[in-house]
């Protein structure tokens, strides 16, 4: 028992940070977001049910069902991009060569900065006027004049996926990586002598072999990117008309801009809904598929 009562002790510390920083915060926000809780009206907080989501779904200034379409096409779009490019990535990494250390240094070095400030570098280098893009297109003759990447409805959220896309190509590269190597290469000695090519070698052997680590990064990316309005933030603020938002950038437009807790707090608790839903949907999809393999 004193033994027990120790490692309880032990353990306490981080028991006691993980509540304060994860749980309250939680669990706050989803009081918060049925509750009439604006920086402008500090003496009003109340309770108001579910006004708040009546609220935003039925926002006439902003269309909640375009949001979460903008939200659709941002996560799907820079997932099936990201995952492509990170796994040709993680194949040419592979085989060992000279300077690959360094090399992998330089691809994988994106991950490790700032959301926001890629967001700042990207709205440079996509600038409708000054943008590097533009220069770099007109002294080329494919354009004879500036594309607004940025400015245009139609292109906006085309222009922050491709940002998005150069951020998560280095972590799937790094996990895909890891689990290529992993991979006996006794499975490729046995594919050769059955006679199967290096393509078939692809789909019956290595793919088969990382499907659990394809299966966990697929699903903690596109929660990830759910959750990654940094970009958005930093390069559209949402705009133009709209056209950029997300779910994300819109529950920091509620809080940074209007001050408004509540409905801030309702955009949270929607994304959490969806995500607990996607995730349970996502698991047993890919259950069922690994079963059938069996």
């Amino acid at each position: 028992m004193k033994r027990d009562k120790w490692y309880f002790l032990m353990i306490l510390p981080a028991l006691a940070f993980i509540a304060c920083f994860i749980f309250y915060p939680l669990i706050k926000g989803g009081v918060m977001a049925f509750q009439n809780y604006s920086m402008f009206n500090l003496k009003n907080i109340k309770f108001i049910g579910f006004e708040n989501f009546k609220t935003v779904i039925n926002s006439k200034s902003v269309n909640f069902g375009k949001i979460l379409l903008n939200t659709l096409k941002w996560t799907l779009l820079s997932l099936i991009f990201q995952f492509l490019l990170g796994f040709l990535l993680a194949m040419l990494l592979r085989k060992p060569f000279r300077g690959r250390s360094v090399y992998c240094g330089f691809v994988f070095y994106p991950w490790a900065l700032c959301g926001f400030a890629i967001g700042l570098i990207w709205s440079w280098l996509f600038n409708g006027q000054f943008g590097v893009l533009n220069d770099l297109l007109m002294k080329l003759g494919i354009i004879k004049e500036n594309i607004g990447w940025l400015s245009d409805p139609k292109i906006a959220m085309f222009s922050v996926v491709i940002a998005n896309v150069w951020y998560g190509v280095p972590y799937f590269g790094i996990m895909l990586l890891a689990a290529l190597q992993s991979v006996p290469n006794d499975l490729y000695e046995a594919a050769t002598l059955d006679g199967c090519n290096q393509v078939q070698q692809l789909f019956h052997v290595t793919i088969p072999y990382i499907k659990p680590t394809i299966i966990s990064t697929v699903l903690l990316r596109s929660m990830w990117i759910v959750n990654f309005p940094d970009l958005i933030y930093a390069m559209t603020n949402g705009g133009p008309i709209n056209s950029t938002h997300i779910l994300g950038s819109m529950m920091i437009n509620k809080v940074y801009k209007e001050f408004d807790y509540g409905q801030g707090s309702a955009y949270g608790v929607i994304i959490m809904a969806i995500l607990f839903v996607y995730a349970i949907v996502y698991l047993r999809v890919t259950k069922a598929s690994e079963d059938d393999m069996l």
